[in-house]
């Protein structure tokens, strides 16, 4: 009998993983040594569905289960850190996939429209896979490395400085598209796509040469964060020059508010963020609005600061908003 011939799905699969499936969950588990709510735990973890009985595991899923109780056993973490930096893992990973699947998947029906042998995508998508992996996965390391680099060094500036270094005394920073849900019922889906990608792609670039960091973006909207208020002032105003000023582009409002933050899974918690996104909805189009923290800490011979008229602020109560604007 021939042996049964594999989905598409299932050829990409194994053209990325470079090997199939051949354990289950318990067989996973005792390959590694670990138990069955340890093997469930670190798979959730990644963010991958639960798996038991079917065979839906690789010998590299199960180097990986080894490699994290190896660390583990070392003393190095205890197993529930050890899932939490794999929960760390896995949703960075799941949205880098998702943005290069996106990117990549116009190469590949490129790929197939120009291929005169197959014309399939399935076979152009494993061509391609073949020529990127390698090289992408060299440059993932090096760029993991070298943010940790990064991230090690702000931490131990921290430590200078404070007792908690989950906290610190930043400028944080909003930008948010002017009227973002009527411009996306009133332009095709496709072009949403596009501006969002130029929007974010736009202010991250804005934000990395001032050496501020984004740190996520929510569609319509993105929060960076730096160390020092004048900084933060000039990553708004960059923003506003390569996105409202731009004909092509939306308006845009910015909001900044200074104050002490805590760092936890990436992301930043604390009054400074919820200031800042208040604030979006008090600046006018492709202007920036901050707190008086932050007017507190800009040079006077460089900008002129204004305070607003007191408004209700949702979470703050009565708020007066500064106009900021250089000399």
């Amino acid at each position: 009998m021939a042996p049964e011939e594999s989905s598409p799905s299932e050829r990409l699969e194994r053209a990325i993983l470079g090997e199939g499936r051949v354990f289950n969950a318990v067989e996973v588990a005792s390959e590694t040594g670990v138990t069955i709510d340890q093997t469930r735990r670190l798979w959730r973890a990644l963010g991958f569905p639960e798996h038991v009985a079917e065979v839906a595991f690789t010998q590299s899923d199960v180097d990986a289960v080894s490699t994290v109780i190896s660390i583990v056993d070392s003393g190095a973490v205890d197993f529930d850190m050890a899932v939490n930096l794999t929960r760390a893992v896995g949703q960075t990973m799941a949205r880098l996939a998702d943005w290069e699947v996106a990117t990549l998947v116009n190469r590949v029906e490129e790929l197939a429209r120009s291929d005169e042998e197959s014309g399939s995508r399935v076979t152009s998508a494993i061509r391609l896979v073949d020529q990127v992996i390698e090289p992408f996965e060299s440059l993932l390391v090096f760029a993991w490395r070298r943010h940790l680099a990064a991230a090690v060094s702000r931490m131990e500036a921290l430590g200078a400085n404070e007792e908690d270094l989950h906290t610190t005394q930043v400028t944080a920073g909003f930008a948010d598209i002017v009227a973002f849900t009527q411009l996306s019922n009133e332009i095709e889906a496709n072009r949403i796509g596009d501006l969002v990608e130029v929007f974010e792609s736009r202010c991250a670039d804005v934000v990395a040469a001032q050496g501020g960091r984004v740190i996520k973006s929510i569609g319509d909207s993105v929060l960076f964060v730096c160390d020092d208020a004048e900084r933060g002032v000039a990553i708004a105003e960059g923003i506003i020059n390569v996105i409202g000023r731009d004909t092509r582009m939306p308006d845009v409002r910015l909001g900044l508010a200074t104050g002490s933050v805590v760092m936890r899974m990436g992301d930043v918690f604390g009054p400074p963020v919820n200031m800042a996104a208040r604030l979006t909805a008090v600046a006018r189009r492709n202007r920036v609005i901050i707190d008086q923290a932050t007017a507190d800490l800009l040079p006077p011979d460089v900008f002129d600061t204004r305070r607003l008229p007191a408004r209700p602020v949702r979470g703050f109560g009565l708020v007066e908003p500064v106009a900021v604007r250089r000399h």
